[in-house]
Formats: structure tokens, C-alpha cells, sequence
């Protein structure tokens, strides 16, 4: 029977990890495509490798057993069962939230919403002074710190873009020079972002030790180095023959160097994506597995068996397959219109803004701070450039996160709780001398 306890959940974390794929992964390759770097298909792929890469290497090793610690644990260490039962319907609730969402096509987050849903079992099962009311309210600053944060980003980076190269009379001459800052800062923000992701360091604690502080930084700055003389080298033959050449074609083959820079930067906020947000659909899965294996002991924290990791980052690679073009759509065209350079002031916007704010211990969320990054690079060439119907529709899908998976999930423990199903787990997973 344990057996089938963990297979049922596993079902239900799979789920979960679909609908993070379809949703929130989105986000990583919407400029890319959006802009015409690379086709649906290649990032769809490459979206896939990375985010697999991310989930299964790198992804946390370690969960909390209360995902965030939005429920206090000690309002249900004596009932295993409840807990168990309640991480598994806010699975479910979360996920259901996040199909709805992608099939109307709103990238939303998927942390907000296993928060919600984690919060709305808690509030049922321990009472209101079991739930993390101060968790909550980071939650919702976040709700403005992160889209307003990477649209000032945005916009600053592209309106510099512009300034340096895209305004100016000969954008080949300006583009020679300023380029290859331009790869070194992105090769920069990219290495500092990976070496010091937390997620990394926890999987590889060698890691923390020979790569922290100046030594990271160092190497980073190396890193960059190599990168921006390289694009130096590259940057001189590709305008090698632009003599004569009319306005618009220095500027059509000025975008053209942008394009690999989105697909670098996407595919690392895919990896980082990966290594940090699998942890949304195998976190509650962990703790149920250990519950059920633990004979009802609750732990503050559990470790994460590699097959769970596995499980899922196949989920979230089969939901980016299947369902994930909606939601791309929605971020890469529906927004604002993109090119290859404001994809990149996007992307530069969101990996700065997401690391300075985690590094400052601000609330944060990826999802919010890229679309907030691309309204940011519209709004550098007026309102008029930004979908405003499109960006409600946004805004309000985010607003309604929390509740609307918090209230999938409370009715369904209540459901559960109405057949019962509390009472059978409780037989299976508590061994009779400690009933």
C-alpha cells in the first residue's frame, strides 16, 4: 500500500511538473523566440536540454519538508497523515491553477502558486496561526518589487543600447566598438549568476568552498574576458564589407549579432529555472515519499532521491513540449514587438535584477521580473508600444495566484477529508504502536 501512496503522488508531482513546463519555462525562451533569434522548435529543444540539465544535476538535493516554510511544522507533527495528504492535494491545486493559467495563455508563477496551495491546506488543516502570515506579505511585495525592478532594468539597458549604438548616424562603427562590452558584461552576469546560484552550491558544496567571494568573481571577470575578445575578433569580420552599405541594413545585421546573445542568456535563465524551480513540483512530492518510508516522522528537511529529480525534469520538459507554446506566445509577442537587442536588455535586465534582489534577500519571482523586463524595453519606445489589454490580463492572472491555488487545494483536502482518505493514509503510513 506504501507503494501505492508513492505512486499516486509521484502522478501528482509528474502533473505538477508539466504545468511548470508549460508555464513558467516559457518565460525563458518568450523574448528569444519572440524576437526571431531562433525558431519554436530549436527552443523548445534547447529550452528542454537545459531545464533537464538544471533539474537533475543541480536541482536541490534538500526541501523543506513545508514548502517555504509558509506552515509552521510543528502544528502538525502529530499528524504525518494530515500533512502528507495535504502536500498531496496541494499538488494538485497548484497544478490545476497553472493549466488554467496556461491555457489562457498568462505566464504566472509557480511558486506563488505551491505557496498558495501550501498555505490554503494549512489554514484548514493547523488553523490561521499555523500559516507564515509574514511569508504571504513578502509574497505580494513581490508582486511590485519584481515586474518594477526588471522594467527599469529593461528599460535603462535598452535605452544605453540605442544611445550607444542603435541611434546613432553609422550603427556598424559604433556597433564595432561597443559590442564586445556589451558580450562581456552579458558572459559576466551569466558566469556570476551561475557560480553563485544557490542551488549549485548546495549540490555541489565543493563548489561554496573554491568559488566563493573574490574567487568567483575572478574567475567570472577571466571568463568575461575571453568572451568579450572574442566578439571582438568576430564583431571585425562581420562589418568588415558594410562600406556603402544603406541605414537600414547596418541595422538589420546590428540585430543579427544580438540574436545568439538572447539564446545564451535564455538558455541560462532555463538552467537556472531548472535548478531552482523543480523544487515547486518535487518538494511536497520528498516530503510524502519520506513521510510514508518514515513510518509518520516529520522532518524539518528531507533529502531528495535522484529519481524524484528525475521525474522531475521530465515532467517540466514534457510540458514544455506539449503546451508551452501559449504561454511563449504570449511573452515573446503579445507584449510588445521584439528584436534581437531589446531581447537581450530583457534578459540582462531579469538575470541582474534577480540576482542583486536575492543577493539584497528582496522578494523575488523570475516569471514577474521577465515580463516586467520586456514591458520595460516596450515602454523605452513609448505606451504606445506595449498591449496594454494583454498586460491587465497579466496582472490580474498574477493578483489571483494565490488565492485561486490556495482555494483549489482547500477544496480539495476537504473533499479528501469528506471520504475519509486522511484516516486510510494514517493506517498506512503510522505503524500501528504509534497509533
Amino acid at each position: 500500500m506504501t507503494l501505492l501512496v508513492i505512486g499516486i503522488t509521484a502522478v501528482l508531482g509528474l502533473y505538477m511538473a508539466w504545468t511548470i513546463g508549460a508555464n513558467d519555462v516559457a518565460n525563458s525562451m518568450g523574448d528569444a523566440v519572440g524576437s526571431k533569434s531562433i525558431s519554436l522548435r530549436n527552443a523548445l529543444i534547447l529550452a528542454a536540454i537545459f531545464e533537464f540539465c538544471g533539474s537533475t544535476l543541480v536541482g536541490s538535493h534538500v526541501t523543506d519538508t513545508v514548502r517555504q516554510g509558509i506552515v509552521d511544522p510543528n502544528a502538525l507533527s502529530s499528524a504525518p497523515a494530515v500533512l502528507a495528504l495535504g502536500m498531496a492535494c496541494a499538488l494538485l491545486g497548484s497544478a490545476l491553477w497553472l493549466h488554467l493559467a496556461t491555457w489562457w495563455g498568462m505566464p504566472v508563477s509557480t511558486t506563488h502558486s505551491i505557496v498558495g496551495a501550501v498555505a490554503g491546506f494549512g489554514v484548514v488543516a493547523a488553523g490561521w496561526r499555523a500559516v507564515k502570515w509574514g511569508m504571504l506579505g513578502q509574497i505580494v511585495a513581490s508582486w511590485f518589487i519584481s515586474p518594477v525592478a526588471g522594467a527599469v532594468a529593461a528599460f535603462l539597458g535598452f535605452r544605453l543600447i540605442v544611445w550607444l549604438i542603435l541611434g546613432r548616424e553609422r550603427p556598424a562603427d559604433s556597433a564595432i566598438r561597443v559590442w564586445p562590452y556589451i558580450v562581456f558584461i552579458v558572459a559576466l552576469v551569466v558566469t556570476i549568476s551561475t557560480l553563485c546560484d544557490k542551488a549549485l552550491t548546495e549540490r555541489v558544496p565543493a563548489l561554496k568552498d573554491c568559488l566563493s567571494g573574490r574567487r568567483a568573481l575572478i574567475l567570472s571577470l577571466f571568463i568575461s574576458g575571453l568572451c568579450g575578445l572574442g566578439a571582438r575578433l568576430f564583431i571585425a569580420r562581420h562589418f568588415r564589407d558594410y562600406d556603402g552599405v544603406s541605414l537600414h541594413e547596418q541595422l538589420s545585421r546590428v540585430e543579427r549579432v544580438f540574436a545568439p546573445l538572447v539564446v545564451v542568456t535564455s538558455c541560462s535563465v532555463s538552467f537556472a529555472h531548472g535548478a531552482n524551480d523543480v523544487a515547486n513540483a518535487i518538494g511536497p512530492l520528498a516530503a510524502v515519499v519520506d513521510i510514508v518510508r518514515g513510518g509518520g516522522q516529520i522532518k524539518m528537511q528531507v533529502l531528495v532521491p535522484m529519481w524524484i529529480l528525475v521525474l522531475g525534469g521530465c515532467g517540466i520538459v514534457l510540458g514544455l513540449a506539449t503546451y508551452g507554446h501559449k504561454v511563449i506566445a504570449t511573452v515573446g509577442d503579445k507584449i510588445t514587438q521584439l528584436t534581437p537587442s531589446r531581447g537581450v536588455a530583457a534578459n540582462i535586465a531579469t538575470a541582474t535584477t534577480v540576482l542583486v534582489c536575492s543577493r539584497m534577500k528582496l522578494p523575488i519571482s523570475t516569471s514577474h521580473t521577465i515580463v516586467g523586463a520586456i514591458l520595460g524595453v516596450g515602454l523605452a519606445r513609448g505606451l504606445a508600444a506595449v498591449n496594454r489589454n494583454v498586460t491587465k490580463s497579466i496582472f490580474g492572472s498574477w493578483l489571483i495566484s494565490v488565492p485561486a491555488s490556495a482555494t483549489l487545494t482547500i477544496l480539495l483536502f476537504l473533499l479528501c477529508r469528506l471520504v475519509h482518505l486522511d484516516e486510510v493514509l494514517r493506517n498506512i503510513i503510522v505503524p500501528a504502536a504509534l497509533r
